[in-house]
């Protein structure tokens, strides 16, 4: 008699366990139709208050079992907790919703973690989970762009990096999303965030020699220059040859005011790229700080030679001489009247202004509005005795 009553008691517990567990699975069951039924046919008639409506007892039914011990961890719950959620979170961005948009984080976070867990526990919902995660993209990719094409940079970079996140989840690295949201970063000065990225995108392989350069260089624009040496150090060694970043290892180096390290740097960059205009302007620049003239003077011409219209060159190698003669004349001007090196460096001087004029003739061809640039013209040819020249350019510069 007694066995018999316990056998009862044990087919007893297991109808209450098995009666749980189906109460459970009706939670789940419940939230399949709020979703895929009446949400559905909801929006197919634009009918969002129903929509939303349907979304929400969804999400009530979703995290009813979602925190049940028996059906929490089953992949169509995580599969319909992350389809819910993110569908939650995108109906509030398309109809500005503020009650969604204020659960944003919840929603995002929710919808990733249950979508991740899913899709790596077992392959059962795989493709449901794909899915939902490249609808989410789309979505977020219309988002980042209308963003991107107002110039509301900011939101950009954010909706980059989230369709860079989602398809994350299933294991999926949408590089082209984390490098547009890094320059998005760029653009509003994040260059923590900007680095980071990059980073993200060197470390995996994604145009390396390239993205370590951009890592460096946000590092270095935010005074972080330990974290960009770090990465430089690595990218040179492993594109030793790479002019990116061999220049970004120059503009270190110039940070740090190491203008002889710096000049090291970029004639290396020169031997792999000679037909390079900004490199030979560049280091035309470098000698400059040094007070290397001569090679400063031969260096921008080399710009020239390749191109000789490149007004940056034309306008860099005029400031140059005349700055350098206007040294040379302060020099002569420390001597006594009598020293016999006074004639040589007014010479040298007057030489030299007169190489000026020519580059400087041309740049103002270009820009015919540039004051300063007339101005120093006017002066220049008053110096050697044309008045004509220099009367010209001195009215040219007092009309503007």
């Amino acid at each position: 008699m007694k066995k018999q009553i316990l056998k009862n008691a044990i087919l007893s517990g297991v109808v209450l366990f098995s009666g749980h567990v189906i109460a459970q699975k009706k939670n789940e069951t419940s939230a399949a139709v709020a979703f895929k039924n009446t949400y559905s046919m909801a929006m197919s008639k634009n009918n969002l208050e129903g929509a939303k409506k349907a979304l929400n007892d969804a999400k009530g039914f979703i995290d009813l079992a979602a925190e049940n011990e028996e059906t929490k961890s089953r992949p169509k719950t995580l599969w319909l907790k992350g389809a819910i959620y993110s569908n939650l979170y995108l109906f509030g961005m398309n109809n500005s919703d503020s009650s969604l948009i204020d659960q944003e984080n919840e929603l995002i976070e929710g919808s990733m973690s249950a979508f991740k867990t899913g899709f790596e526990t077992t392959d059962k919902y795989d493709d449901e989970i794909k899915s939902s995660v490249f609808n989410v993209h789309t979505s977020l990719e219309k988002f980042s762009r209308a963003e991107y094409d107002a110039s509301n940079f900011k939101a950009a970079g954010k909706y980059f990096n989230l369709q860079a996140e989602f398809l994350n989840v299933i294991d999926i690295l949408d590089s082209n999303s984390l490098f547009n949201a890094a320059l998005c970063y760029e653009r509003v000065s994040d260059l923590p965030k900007a680095a980071t990225n990059y980073l993200k995108l060197a470390e995996l392989g994604y145009r390396s020699n390239v993205t370590y350069a951009l890592t460096a260089s946000c590092y270095r624009r935010n005074e972080q220059m330990e974290e960009a040496n770090k990465v430089i150090l690595i990218a040179r060694e492993k594109f030793p040859q790479d002019k990116d970043v061999l220049l970004e290892a120059v503009n270190i180096k110039l940070s740090l005011n190491d203008a002889a390290g710096a000049e090291t740097l970029l004639n290396e960059a020169i031997s792999k790229d000679p037909q390079n205009k900004l490199l030979h302007l560049t280091i035309g620049a470098i000698y400059i700080d040094l007070k290397e003239n001569e090679k400063a003077e031969a260096a921008i011409n080399k710009a020239l030679a390749i191109d000789s219209e490149y007004e940056d060159a034309l306008y860099q190698l005029g400031a140059h001489l005349v700055n350098w003669a206007k040294e040379i004349v302060e020099e002569s001007n420390q001597l006594k009247y009598n020293d016999p090196r006074v004639a040589e460096l007014e010479e040298k001087s007057s030489e030299i202004f007169n190489r000026a004029i020519i580059p400087l003739e041309k740049y103002v061809s270009k820009q015919p509005k540039d004051k300063q640039v007339l101005t120093i013209l006017s002066q220049l040819f008053r110096n050697i005795g044309n008045i004509e020249k220099s009367t010209e350019y001195r009215e040219k510069a007092s009309a503007l």
